[in-house]
């Protein structure tokens, strides 16, 4: 390989390469392997794409499955929606769906090997003995009182807390590594643990669990899993999982790799959180468009084709950086803007009646899909004497540069006629309800009409024809110049604007058929899309993806 091919590839595929190379590997097996216990965000869709393409380019195998040790937080519901989050994103694992849970009964007896071979031992230490025996980073832990009980006590012992003898905390299996360890991790850890809790998979055969840090090897070793790729944090866990599989003698044992996490600025990305948000009925669910997990994100208009432009462009790394939202806004732009058709809709509305236009008549006007896209070709648009255009597109008193409506001023109604404001309406709070203009028959967009230029386009939307919607508009859900969680008291900042709903938008009427996850331009105010809950055929809403300006500038 050339020296311009390696730094054309992350350091993950030279260590394969390398793998490949020497023989230690003859077909790639990699996993996505999460634990069910809340609804994957956009870390772990970096996490799902970089494992399923790594097993795509080298021709290999990815497997989809559930680290499902620990039934006291995880549902079926965020195992199904784990599953339909995994193929949205492009993680293709076909029928190769696996679960921890499946192979309880290697565990435990992996458990026994390592009993046996005298490397495990049943304590009677509580958690806090635990914890205090474990030592500090400068300090070295101190043996527990149980750690030297002979093979056949453990062994008696771990099969009484299998067959429910025991109440849960009262007993734990330990591995017996190193009380004097640098590395806190290897400190004769916890690998079994009694839990009288029934489980989503296995029912009520089991009261005892194990735990993440032995399970994990374990699985990945039974699938044949080759390079095991997990984020940084379990960079000190790496010695333990070369442990597990070396002492239970894996004939091919897997390798870990560890990457930096994908850190998004500005967003919620713990469970924890989120799950708070959820109860606090701050947000309507997991699902909420102003969260960042996949199912958010879907439901806000993502595309899987913008998300893993976002992978490609934040790129696999082991430093640890942050990249700002701005870029994935940046992402679904350039996806949607060829796609998409170019809708007229006006979130806040007020009439403008064209008095001089014929009462009872009503005109189609041929209106482009996509400006940028002549292939998508052209609709007919209903126009007639009373429009409604945005309030924020006419002003009584403007400033300089304004150059939409304001009285005497001309603008273009888009792909319709110059109009110029003659005279308003106001109600007693002063607020505009209507603006008169009159308009010109001769300046017919498409008609060739080259005389006296205007400086000011706007869009509208038929008054008689109009379907009435709600729209969302979204900001960040946490405080931009607070940030996301405040140090003093451990609570989020939360954006009180983070949702603004336009309940009196209207769009143009050949939107009635749009269906949930339809999504389109709205000229000058964004990319909207159909929400998937709250949406009915007679009663649409739309979430604004995104807005059309973009802060984010491609290198």
């Amino acid at each position: 390989m050339s020296t311009q091919e390696r730094e054309e590839k992350n350091f993950i595929e030279q260590i394969i390469d390398k793998d490949i190379a020497e023989g230690k590997c003859k077909k790639v097996i990699t996993r996505f392997p999460p634990e069910p216990n809340g609804y994957l965000h956009i870390g772990h869709a970096k996490s799902i794409l970089l494992n399923y393409g790594l097993a795509k380019k080298y021709g290999g195998q990815f497997n989809m499955r559930f680290d499902d040790t620990n039934p006291t937080k995880e549902k079926i519901e965020f195992v199904e929606n784990i599953a339909k989050d995994v193929k949205w994103v492009g993680g293709d694992f076909g029928d190769r769906i696996f679960y921890a849970s499946n192979y309880f009964d290697q565990m435990y007896e992996a458990a026994v090997k390592l009993i046996k071979k005298g490397l495990a031992y049943v304590d009677e230490l509580t958690a806090d003995q635990i914890r205090e025996y474990r030592g500090t980073l400068t300090e070295p832990g101190k043996e527990s009182p149980f750690r030297n009980r002979s093979v056949e006590e453990n062994m008696e012992l771990f099969e009484r807390m299998k067959n429910g003898e025991f109440p849960d905390g009262s007993l734990v299996l330990r591995a017996k590594i190193d009380m004097a360890s640098p590395n806190m991790n290897m400190r004769d850890p916890v690998i079994y643990r009694v839990a009288h809790i029934s489980h989503h998979n296995t029912g009520d055969k089991w009261c005892i669990y194990p735990m993440y840090d032995f399970a994990h090897p374990i699985e990945d070793a039974i699938e044949g899993v080759t390079h095991s790729i997990c984020t940084l944090e379990f960079e000190d866990h790496r010695p333990l999982y070369d442990w597990v599989v070396r002492e239970l003698e894996y004939e091919n044992p897997p390798k870990q790799i560890e990457f930096a996490k994908l850190y998004v600025t500005n967003v919620i990305t713990g469970k924890r959180y989120i799950k708070k948000l959820v109860e606090d009925g701050v947000v309507d669910g997991w699902d909420d468009p102003r969260l960042v997990s996949i199912a958010a994100l879907r439901r806000r208009g993502y595309t899987p084709e913008s998300l893993q432009m976002f992978m490609e462009l934040v790129g696999v790394s082991k430093a640890q950086s942050s990249v700002d939202y701005a870029m994935l806004e940046y992402c679904i732009r350039e996806d949607l803007k060829l796609k998409k058709p170019r809708m007229m809709a006006v979130l806040d509305p007020v009439k403008l009646v064209i008095d001089n236009y014929p009462e009872g008549v009503t005109e189609m006007v041929k209106v482009p899909n996509n400006q940028e896209n002549p292939e998508m070709g052209e609709r007919e648009v209903p126009f007639s004497r009373e429009i409604y255009i945005e309030r924020d597109d006419f002003m009584i008193d403007p400033p300089k540069k304004y150059f939409r409506l304001f009285p005497g001023n001309e603008v273009r109604l888009m792909s319709a006629y110059f109009v110029k404001c003659v005279s308003y309406e106001t109600d007693e709070n002063g607020n505009v309800t209507v603006v008169h203009c009159t308009y010109d028959p001769e300046t017919k967009s498409g008609t060739g009409f080259e005389g006296r230029k205007v400086k000011g386009t706007i869009h509208w939307v038929n008054a008689d024809t109009a379907l009435h919607v709600t729209a969302r508009l979204y900001e960040n859900l946490t405080d931009e110049e607070k940030g996301v969680y405040n140090e003093e008291t451990g609570e989020m900042n939360i954006n009180p604007n983070s949702l603004t709903i336009c309940d009196k938008a209207v769009v143009e009427p050949s939107l009635k058929d749009a269906k949930a996850y339809d999504s389109f331009q709205f000229l000058r105010n964004g990319f909207f899309t159909v929400d998937c809950k709250d949406s009915k055929p007679d009663a649409l809403v739309f979430n604004r993806i995104c807005s059309l300006k973009s802060s984010y500038k491609p290198n």
